[in-house]
């Protein structure tokens, strides 16, 4: 079947679904009928869409954390401390490494590792292992909307899964769950398998079941312009339209410059809408999410929260609708869950703080203006590249370096930009690699990382690239030299 931008017919999405529910035992269980009749029972203040909704018609910003682990019962027990300790607004099921890879078997060992060590020897929750009963537990126990969020390129049976169980949001997409994630996926292939999971996500809205999808915003998370998270973020807002979502969440990551954190969200939200209307998607309600920095943390407590509170200010200034939260020991690994709620409850005093406060400046406006103007350019590239469809597009503006993200393992990757900080740390582009901009915009990129140079008496070279990206776990924004 050629890749194509276009809804898939039904013929085509229940014949490719008897295969996937086949991949686990616990596919079986999966019913559309009776899971259509559990979510139309599922109280309103469970229901993800609706309460993002409500934040953006208020202008507020809701907060919610990362968690996940393997045994039914401390699931439960961690979501809720994070819900009633934490505050947080929205949950998370952050999924286990083995059913990313949809290592199924390996999964199940991981379970009865942890029933036998009473710990989690998994990083995330099983949920195919655990099948749709034991997903319900977990809806049924909390009284706050929850997410799946995982890093799947191939998510067909743990989309169905999760559904059946009564999540109500779900993360990923095909360009943004393969590139930052796995070094072989092959882009065709991932591309094809969300349309699978979209596909599944609007045969649920076409029968009254509202559920948010939410495109992975911060990529690698390490130094990305937001001209190109923003692009792809489009892309699979626009994929994923096409075959019936109509709730949708577009993602960015932290970079640490302020102006340009808040100038990038306001962005995300005006241009998303932008396309999608100007595609014939007008019906589908766009909010945006605010990841806080998701590179190296400082290994200090005290240090870490300044982090976590930057970015809180970012998220609130800018007015994103939810922000994930850190927590003070991200330099540790897997936090504790009274380190992950004290992250939370940081991140809501900040917010309430600034909640009705706004930047409005020139900087702030030209920086609007870049950023549009990259991410059109980037964009359009691809419709050009696809003759008009953009799931073909996209694969081959990716072969050409159209679509490049930094650092990122994928061999479908062409691996050629190389961002960098300018002197007030946000970020450009030290090479652009075969990104489609203008010469204005070429141009106005060597001028920032000329400047910086200049200030630091040093060439501009790729030490530039080492120093930012270490720089914050150093204590600093810009990585200036010693």
């Amino acid at each position: 079947m050629e890749l194509e931008n276009k809804k898939l017919s039904d013929d085509d999405f229940f014949r490719i679904r008897q295969e996937v529910l086949q991949q686990w035992p616990t596919g079986k269980d999966v019913n559309l009928e009776e899971s259509f009749t559990y979510h139309k029972k599922l109280p309103e203040h469970k229901i993800f869409s609706k309460k993002l909704i409500k934040a953006k018609l208020a202008g507020t910003t809701l907060i919610q954390p990362r968690a996940g682990v393997a045994l039914i019962p401390e699931h439960i027990k961690l979501l809720t401390y994070l819900q009633d300790k934490g505050e947080a607004d929205l949950l998370p099921t952050t999924i286990d490494s083995y059913t990313r890879q949809n290592r199924f078997q390996k999964a199940e060992e991981g379970i009865q590792e942890s029933i036998k060590q009473s710990k989690s020897m998994l990083n995330g929750f099983p949920a195919v292992n655990h099948g749709v009963s034991g997903c319900r537990q977990i809806i049924d126990a909390l009284d706050t909307p929850v997410q799946v969020r995982h890093g799947t390129p191939d998510a067909r049976l743990l989309t169905e899964i999760a559904y059946a169980g009564g999540f109500t949001s779900y993360e990923g997409g095909g360009i943004s769950y393969n590139i930052p994630y796995a070094k072989n996926a092959d882009l065709e292939k991932t591309i094809r398998d969300w349309q699978y999971a979209d596909r599944l996500t609007g045969i649920y809205e076409e029968a009254g079941i509202s559920i948010n999808r939410e495109p992975f915003g911060p990529l690698t998370g390490t130094l990305v312009p937001p001209c190109i998270s923003h692009a792809v973020a489009i892309i699979e807002s626009l994929l994923a339209a096409e075959q019936g979502v109509r709730n949708i969440t577009v993602g960015y990551g932290q970079c640490g410059n302020l102006l340009q954190d808040v100038a990038a969200l306001q962005t995300l939200q005006t241009l998303t809408d932008e396309y999608l209307r100007d595609k014939g998607h007008g019906d589908v309600n766009i909010t945006t999410v605010l990841h806080q920095w998701m590179g190296g943390f400082p290994q200090d407590e005290a240090k870490a929260f300044a982090v976590i509170s930057w970015g809180s200010t970012v998220a609130a200034l800018a007015h994103a609708t939810k922000v994930i939260v850190k927590t003070p020991h991200e330099a540790m690994g897997v936090p504790t869950m009274e380190a992950n709620a004290q992250g939370l409850r940081c991140t809501k005093q900040i917010i309430t703080m600034l909640g009705e406060q706004t930047v409005d400046t020139n900087s702030l406006m030209d920086e609007k203006l870049i950023i549009s103007s990259e991410t059109r350019c980037l964009v359009d590239k691809v419709f050009d590249l696809g003759g008009g469809d953009l799931a073909k597009g996209a694969v081959r503006a990716f072969q050409a370096g159209v679509l490049d993200v930094p650092f990122a393992p994928s061999r479908f990757n062409a691996g050629k930009v190389l961002p960098a900080r300018d002197n007030e740390g946000a970020i450009r582009l030290f090479d652009p690699g075969a990104l489609p901009l203008t010469s204005e915009l070429l141009e106005f990129h060597r001028n920032k990382i000329a400047a910086r140079a200049k200030f630091e008496k040093r060439d501009a070279s790729f030490q530039m690239v080492i120093d930012d990206v270490y720089a914050i776990s150093k204590g600093r924004l810009v990585g200036r030299p010693n």
